[in-house]
């Protein structure tokens, strides 16, 4: 008690710290902030000092003559971040080229976005964003000319969101690329791609994404007001961004979703959700998210009625057997040996008989060994992968039984409750579930059935008092909002005529009720 009280005075303590110290020393914000004089060279002695040129070899700085303008000028580009094939057709070859002392450089280059700038603030975010900068003398300004080439990979398919039927694209690292392929998917102009720089240093930033008209104005807002509130060098991708803006930092649960899939954040758009995008982020964040939202696999829309409600079905029973198996048999085991058949007891008791711990050190031994085989062979590279497995199934199966260190039936309950846990899909829920796992197996361990009932009816009690940006965890089970009760089993889709109501959209029903 006494130490969560004392946490918020810590932390207002390190912000208070923090703002007292000079901010973002040797950034040169002093020059920074200073205006363009008329001189050229004064202009390009300011840019080499902030770009330490020319010991920054891939900053370069072309100075000639424009015989249209009968000035010098110069030209300014990062050549690692811009088209430089671009430069030379489209910006340096027509102004060189030109002789008409009438045309503006907007007239002149052949580049699809020109503005000027004033500062020199606004010329390193520009450059530092791939854009090349023209100086002319005798301007107290600068043209910035949209050229950016950054490097990445292709658009491929997913790798952790596997689906047997559906759209096979998968965003990449390229925010540019990741809302082309939302627009692909909504030929919306409500759909609205807003960017709010998040990091003082690298210049970050986020990319809010909603259905104007839509979603909910209080909902956007206060997105937006956390990002802006955020007091940051730098944050390089969504996955450290998550940790800034949830709520409960250190709740086990998860609230907010991730996703790679272009088709499912597109699907949340429509129903009203906010979506983050960042460069160097192959995946996006959907805001606010339920549990059903984690529960959900976008293929349960994609199968038939039948075939998604049983796929979700199995995922749920999955999810309970990996929680409680290894928990009801310590339980049984320990505490409530006459719930089990005779003959199923006298066999458990004789596969025990050599074994010298009790059943939570057999199930925990078990347990940790399968968590750090699955760890190994997520991180080893692919070649010597299935030699880990085959490597780990034999410590586990036959020789840890052969050495008596654990019995038969431990493998069985463990292999059981490990593999359930690979049916929740998303990564997220799927550490929360492994999580729990050992909170029921300490429970059970303690005080058998009993145990883990309190442990559930606490976690039930949890699940239902938390919120994600203001929605409850459960909705719209609990507590029950208008929508199309997709929950545990969805409903034929010509019948989903409503978007969920927690999220108190503008507009409710998504289609008619077919009358």
């Amino acid at each position: 008690m006494m130490l969560k009280e004392m946490l918020p005075l810590f932390r207002k303590q390190s912000k208070q710290t923090s703002l007292s110290v000079e901010k973002l020393p040797g950034e040169q914000t002093a020059l920074k902030q200073q205006e363009f004089s008329r001189n050229l060279q004064d202009n390009l002695s300011v840019i080499k000092k902030l770009y330490s040129i020319p010991d920054n070899k891939d900053i370069k700085l072309r100075e000639m003559y424009l015989e249209g303008f009968n000035k010098n000028a110069a030209l300014v580009f990062i050549s690692t971040i811009t088209d430089v094939k671009s430069v030379e057709e489209n910006i340096l070859k027509p102004l060189t080229e030109n002789t008409a002392s009438n045309k503006m450089v907007k007239d002149i280059v052949a580049i699809q976005m020109v503005h000027e700038i004033t500062i020199y603030k606004d010329a390193v975010k520009e450059l530092n964003k791939g854009n090349a900068l023209l100086i002319l003398d005798g301007e107290s300004k600068a043209y910035v000319m949209d050229c950016p080439d950054f490097q990445g990979r292709a658009i491929e398919k997913p790798e952790s969101e596997i689906l047997i039927k559906g759209p096979k694209e998968a965003f990449n690292e390229k925010a540019v690329v990741n809302i082309s392929l939302l627009r692909k998917k909504i030929r919306n102009e409500n759909l609205m791609v807003e960017a709010i720089e998040i990091s003082e240093r690298s210049h970050n930033d986020v990319f809010v994404l909603y259905m104007r008209g839509l979603a909910n104005e209080k909902l956007i807002d206060n997105i937006k007001e956390r990002l802006r509130s955020l007091d940051v060098n730098s944050i390089q991708n969504l996955s450290l961004l998550e940790e800034y803006i949830e709520e409960r930092n250190y709740s086990l649960l998860p609230s907010i979703l991730s996703t790679e899939r272009p088709d499912r954040a597109a699907s949340f758009l429509e129903d009203g959700y906010i979506v983050l995008l960042m460069d160097n982020s192959p995946d996006s964040l959907v805001l606010p998210a339920t549990f059903w939202a984690f529960f959900h696999s976008p293929e349960d829309h994609y199968l038939r009625f039948l075939y998604g409600n049983f796929t979700r079905a199995l995922r749920m029973t999955a999810l309970f057997i990996t929680i409680f198996t290894s928990a009801i048999y310590i339980s049984i085991t320990t505490y409530h040996a006459e719930m089990i058949p005779p003959d199923l007891l006298l066999a458990i008791a004789a596969s025990r008989e050599k074994v010298p711990f009790p059943a939570v050190i057999e199930i925990l031994i078990m347990e940790l060994a399968f968590e750090l085989i699955r760890e190994a062979g997520l991180r080893v590279p692919s070649p010597i992968g299935p030699t880990i497995g085959i490597v780990g199934a034999l410590i586990l199966g036959q020789a840890a039984v052969e050495a008596n260190i654990i019995s038969p039936i431990v493998i069985i309950v463990v292999a059981l409750g490990g593999l359930s846990s690979f049916a929740v899909s998303d990564l997220s829920l799927n550490f929360a579930v492994r999580l729990t796992r050992f909170l029921f197996i300490l429970s059970a361990a303690m005080m058998g059935i009993y145990g883990m009932t309190a442990m559930f009816v606490g976690g039930l009690f949890y699940m239902v008092s938390i919120k994600s940006f203001g929605v409850p965890y459960f909705a719209p089970m609990s507590p029950n909002y208008k929508s199309s009760n997709d929950t545990i089993f969805r409903r034929l889709t010509k019948n989903e005529y409503l978007r969920p109501g927690f999220l108190k959209t503008t507009d409710l029903q998504k289609k008619t009720n077919g009358e």
